[in-house]
């Protein structure tokens, strides 16, 4: 993982965990199974990586000069869940196109079939 304060390490670490187009997570955060998948703070309508899905998106379309701390915060927090998710498998049951493994990283902008 990059050093805080090496966004240029952190910018690239994000766009090499990140392999879904901005309008492709929009698209998945729109089905169903985005939203059934990935873990809700109690009383929360939305699951985390949902919401870090947004977010993704938003920074995607951001200029790398306008990006600020926050987003330099998520992303390093977006390559540590895709490492870490991503360490955790994939086992072959978990690799079929359907599986809650792979929606749950997707929310995060990654695409473990592609």
């Amino acid at each position: 993982m990059p050093a805080k304060d090496d966004h240029d390490a952190v910018y690239r670490a994000f766009h090499d965990a990140v392999n879904m187009a901005p309008a492709e997570i929009e698209d998945w955060l729109d089905t169903e199974e985005s939203r059934q998948v990935g873990f809700k703070r109690p009383g929360a309508t939305e699951s985390v990586g949902h919401a870090s899905g947004r977010r993704i998106v938003q920074i995607l379309r951001t200029r790398k000069a306008e990006l600020d701390g926050g987003d330099y915060a998520h992303m390093r927090k977006v390559v540590g869940f895709v490492k870490r998710h991503c360490g955790q498998g994939p086992h072959d049951e978990f690799r079929v196109p359907t599986s809650r493994w792979r929606y749950s990283l997707m929310n995060w902008g990654h695409d473990p079939l592609k």
